[in-house]
C-alpha cells in the first residue's frame, strides 16, 4: 500500500468544487434566458420554411410561420429576435431601393409581429447590403467605393420606417462613419425619441460572416472572392480603432453598443463592459455557430457541452446580451428539462 504525506495547505480550492451543488453555489457566470436575442431570416410568400445549408436547424420563414414560431418560444422564455431579409434579387438595384419600401419584408413582419405579440422586443438591422445587388452595406460613388455620407442618410430613413412600422431597437450594422448621430436626429424629429439605437460599434471584417451571406443572399453569385469590405469595416488585428469606434458611438447617442463576431474578439467586449457606460451586445455570428456545428456532426465536439461554453465565455467577457442562433435550441432544451452552464467533464 502506497503512503504519501498530507499536504499543510491552508488553500484547497478544489473543495468548492467537490459536489455539483457545491459548484453552483460559486458559479460566477449564469447565462440567463433574458440574455438571448434570436435572430431571424424573413422570406416572401407563404411556403415551407427554407433551409439554409451551411446553417444546421436555421431557416429563411415567411411572416405566417415566424409569427407561428415567435409565439411558442415566447411562451418558452423568448424575449427578443432580430429580424434580417431575403430579398428577391429581382428587387435588389445598385441603390438598394427596396430598404425603403414601406412593404419590404423586415417592416412587414415587425407589423405582423407588433400585432401578434406586442411585448416581444423587435430589433431590426439597418444595411444596404440585404437590397443592393453588389452586395455592399452601402450605395457606391462613381469610382466605386461606399458613399459615407449618402448612405447614412439613407439609413436615418429607414430608421424611421422602421420605428413606424413598430420596431423598438435599430441596429445599424453598416459601420459608416456618423451614422449613429444622424439616426438618432432622425428618429428624434420623427417623434420616436423611445426607439433604441444597437450599435453595431465594432464590427471586423472577419471570414466568419460566410452562412449568414448565404442567408440573405449577399454572398456573390459568382466564384470570385467574397466581397471586400475593409474599406468600412474593422481591422481584426487592430483593438485601438475598436476602442475609437466604441467611444464614438456611445458619444454619438447609441443606447446599446455590439462588437461582432464575438468570441474571437472577447478582449474588445472587456474593453467595452469596462470602459462603456451602455449595454454591451455580443453577436455570435453565423461561422461561430456553424463551426461548432460542423465539429459536432463529425462527432469531434459534443454540440450542447461547446454551445453552452461559447455562450458562457462570451458573457464572461462582459456581454450584457447576445444574438445568437442557438437561443431556440437554448429556449427549446431548458423547458424539456434543463441544461447546465456549465458542462461536467472527465
Amino acid at each position: 500500500m502506497n503512503t504519501y504525506k498530507v499536504l499543510d495547505l491552508p488553500m484547497r480550492p478544489r473543495r468548492l468544487r467537490r459536489t455539483a451543488k457545491l459548484r453552483a453555489m460559486v458559479q460566477e457566470t449564469t447565462l440567463q434566458l433574458d440574455d438571448l436575442i434570436l435572430p431571424i431570416f424573413v422570406v416572401d410568400g407563404d411556403g415551407d420554411p427554407e433551409p439554409i445549408k451551411s446553417m444546421p436547424e436555421v431557416f429563411r420563414l415567411p411572416i405566417p410561420q415566424i409569427i407561428e414560431k415567435c409565439q411558442e418560444l415566447y411562451e418558452l422564455g423568448l424575449r427578443a429576435v432580430a429580424l434580417f431579409p431575403r430579398v428577391q434579387s429581382q428587387k435588389k438595384d445598385d441603390q438598394g431601393t427596396e430598404a425603403l419600401n414601406l412593404d419590404t419584408l423586415v417592416l412587414s413582419a415587425a407589423r405582423a409581429l407588433r400585432v401578434a405579440l406586442p411585448e416581444l422586443i423587435l430589433v431590426s438591422d439597418l444595411a444596404l447590403d440585404p437590397y443592393t445587388s453588389h452586395g455592399h452595406d452601402g450605395v457606391l460613388d462613381l469610382s466605386g467605393n461606399v458613399d459615407n455620407d449618402a448612405t447614412v442618410a439613407i439609413l436615418a430613413e429607414m430608421g424611421v420606417l422602421a420605428a413606424n412600422a413598430g420596431i423598438d431597437i435599430v441596429a445599424p450594422s453598416d459601420m459608416m462613419d456618423g451614422r449613429i448621430a444622424e439616426i438618432r436626429r432622425n428618429l428624434d424629429d420623427s417623434g420616436h425619441i423611445q426607439t433604441a439605437i444597437m450599435a453595431y460599434s465594432a464590427k471586423f471584417a472577419s471570414a466568419y460572416y460566410g452562412p449568414f451571406r448565404e442567408a440573405v443572399g449577399s454572398e456573390r453569385s459568382d466564384t470570385r472572392s467574397p466581397i471586400d469590405k475593409r474599406s468600412y469595416q474593422l481591422n481584426p488585428s487592430n483593438f485601438r480603432e475598436a476602442q475609437r469606434e466604441l467611444l464614438l458611438d456611445e458619444r454619438e447617442g447609441a443606447d446599446f453598443l455590439m462588437v461582432k463576431p464575438a468570441e474571437p474578439y472577447l478582449d474588445v467586449i472587456r474593453y467595452a463592459s469596462d470602459n462603456a457606460n451602455l449595454p454591451i451586445v455580443a453577436y455570435q455570428v453565423s461561422g461561430e455557430y456553424s463551426r461548432i456545428w460542423a465539429a459536432a456532426e463529425r462527432g469531434w465536439l459534443d454540440l450542447e457541452a461547446c454551445m453552452m461554453e461559447s455562450l458562457t465565455s462570451i458573457k464572461r467577457s462582459g456581454a450584457d446580451l447576445i444574438l445568437t442562433y442557438f437561443a431556440e435550441r437554448i429556449i427549446r432544451y431548458r423547458h424539456l428539462g434543463g441544461i447546465s452552464s456549465g458542462a461536467e467533464s472527465s
